[in-house]
């Protein structure tokens, strides 16, 4: 689908030097500095712990920074905490229905919340019953809906009023293949009608899909920002893998063994799961195969690919995406 980004003097997300540290702390928001304009699908991409949830927090008006600014819809919010809450809407990782009520009595009810009344919610929730494919399964209670029936009308209920940005939180975890898909079809859709969707996920193909641009952060700092093209271009080659067999040789041993093979570079150890950057992967991995042979070091797997997101964040942060998670303090 073809989207209409807005220029970026029309923004709809800006935060600048926010930070926020919990009393235990631990500073899980960091000088973060990022900006989203109308209409985008902007990604930010972390591992758990990374500040994702708190930066949504912030930015949704649920918790206050401890420095920094933020504002959404151009409206800041700490000061006017009112104003950005009918402009927007959220979608958290848990489903917000009741699940004894039916799709139509959830959507009245979040309809009304919102100042919604008579004909124009009952014209606005048969839209979004068509729009999301609940139309069939509407008087039925939520309990009975699949994961996917169920997260459509989680985004229903976020969109029911309209809002000029929309803050998705891991929408498609725990869908199956065709739902997922399903998933990013409406997300789509949502931005080429001019809705700004921030979208935090741990699926980094779903981002690259998605997200006309990113950001992404760790230890509840920016790391990097851009498009996914923009990202991966500024690795060039191929990626190589390998993965060793467990044992007791120290995995350093690998690591050190390959930093002497010239074609190899960027060369990082993360568990078993040796990463490097070469020119072409077709010459440089049999190498590093036969040097690992003769040191008596045992393989698992091997491969080649072209340039990653994980591989973006693998160069500048020193681990991968998948290997960074720990538990969430934010």
């Amino acid at each position: 689908m073809i989207r209409t980004v807005h220029p970026a003097g029309d923004l709809a997300i800006e935060t600048a030097g926010l930070t926020k540290t919990y009393a235990n702390g631990v500073t899980a928001v960091d000088d973060l500095s990022l900006s989203a304009v109308r209409g985008e699908v902007f990604g930010l991409l972390g591992p758990n712990g990374a500040g994702k949830s708190t930066t949504i927090k912030i930015l949704t008006t649920l918790a206050r920074p401890d420095a920094g600014s933020a504002r959404v819809a151009g409206f800041d919010v700490v000061r006017k905490v009112r104003e950005v809450r009918r402009l927007i809407g959220v979608v958290s990782q848990h489903s917000g229905t009741d699940p004894a009520a039916t799709a139509i009595e959830n959507l009245r009810l979040q309809g009304r919340l919102y100042g919604l009344t008579g004909d124009e919610l009952k014209s606005r929730i048969g839209q979004l019953l068509d729009r999301f494919e609940l139309a069939e399964a509407a008087r039925r209670p939520v309990k009975t809906f699949s994961g996917g029936m169920r997260r459509r009308l989680d985004i229903a209920l976020g969109v029911i009023h309209r809002p000029l940005v929309l803050f998705l939180d891991e929408p498609t975890t725990g869908l199956d293949p065709e739902a997922r898909s399903a998933m990013w079809r409406e997300i789509e859709e949502l931005a080429g009608d001019g809705v700004t969707v921030l979208l935090t996920t741990h699926y980094l193909d779903e981002a690259d899909r998605l997200a006309d641009r990113l950001a992404l952060i760790d230890n509840g700092r920016l790391v990097v920002a851009g498009t996914p093209d923009e990202l991966k271009s500024q690795l060039s080659g191929d990626a190589i893998h390998i993965e060793l067999a467990p044992g007791h040789r120290p995995p350093g041993e690998a690591a050190a063994l390959l930093g002497a093979i010239p074609e190899l570079g960027d060369i990082a150890m993360e568990h078993r799961r040796l990463s490097a950057r070469v020119a072409h992967g077709g010459v440089a991995l049999p190498a590093a195969l036969s040097a690992l042979d003769r040191a008596g070091i045992d393989v698992v797997s091997a491969t080649i690919a072209r340039p990653s997101l994980d591989d973006v964040y693998l160069k500048h942060t020193g681990h991968s995406f998948a290997g960074a998670g720990r538990e969430d303090a934010a």
